[in-house]
């Protein structure tokens, strides 16, 4: 029975289930950790406390690694020369590369010592000999983490009422109040409450002496 090995699987430890797994995936563990780990006996007999102490010390490994080459110009400035310490940046590039691999080559290990199962995600690919009468290559995938996809919206646009004939509403009928007007007096009237005084009349000298006249004629 062929058992799947995901990918980053460390070379020489054979896959999960075999007869030889926990034995090779030791001895693998073993030269991940420092060498004075293979005086505890303790290690051995339990691979899976093994694993987890090489997985605290994997990943120490890589943040010492990042740590060291972001520091690495200010601390080497004045005591190496610049090309000395593109070098050294180089090799801790290098090295860190390695580390991380090895870091989750460990992570594996330890997940299949747990009792984990690898399957492989299987994905139809159709290529030119699947077209011309070959049944399709199964190739394994990884899982994508899917993203929850938010509602559309769909937008409607306001639809034109029909015009219609219009219909004028009759206003309600105000009754009209009468205001009267202030009568205005006339020219050479007297203004109400005012008395018409005559004045005093005057007597033509001429007409007079005629009517004295008359008067003794007679």
């Amino acid at each position: 029975m062929v058992t799947y090995t995901p990918p980053g699987w460390p070379a020489g430890v054979h896959p999960p289930g075999s007869d030889d797994f926990e034995s090779t995936a030791v001895g693998w563990l073993l030269d991940v950790v420092p060498p004075d780990y293979r005086l505890h006996g303790v290690l051995r007999r339990y691979p899976v406390a093994l694993a987890t102490m090489a997985r605290y010390h994997s990943r120490a490994c890589v943040e010492a690694a990042r740590e060291g080459y972001r520091t690495a110009r200010t601390e080497l400035a004045g005591a190496l020369p610049p090309q000395a310490i593109d070098t050294v940046l180089a090799a801790y590039r290098k090295e860190g590369a390695r580390l991380a691999a090895t870091a989750r080559a460990v992570g594996l290990v330890e997940r299949a010592l747990r009792g984990e199962v690898f399957t492989p995600k299987m994905s139809l690919v159709t290529t030119a000999d699947s077209q011309a009468g070959h049944p399709p290559t199964a190739h394994p995938t990884t899982a994508q983490p899917t993203t929850p996809q938010a509602p559309t919206v769909e937008l409607t646009t306001a639809r034109p009422k029909a015009a219609g004939p219009k219909t004028t509403q009759p206003k309600a009928a105000q009754p009209e109040t009468a205001q009267p007007k202030a009568a205005q007096p006339r020219a050479g009237q007297p203004k109400a409450g005012q008395s018409k005084t005559a004045g005093p009349r005057r007597t033509d000298p001429a007409l007079a002496g005629r009517a004295a006249r008359q008067r003794k004629a007679t």
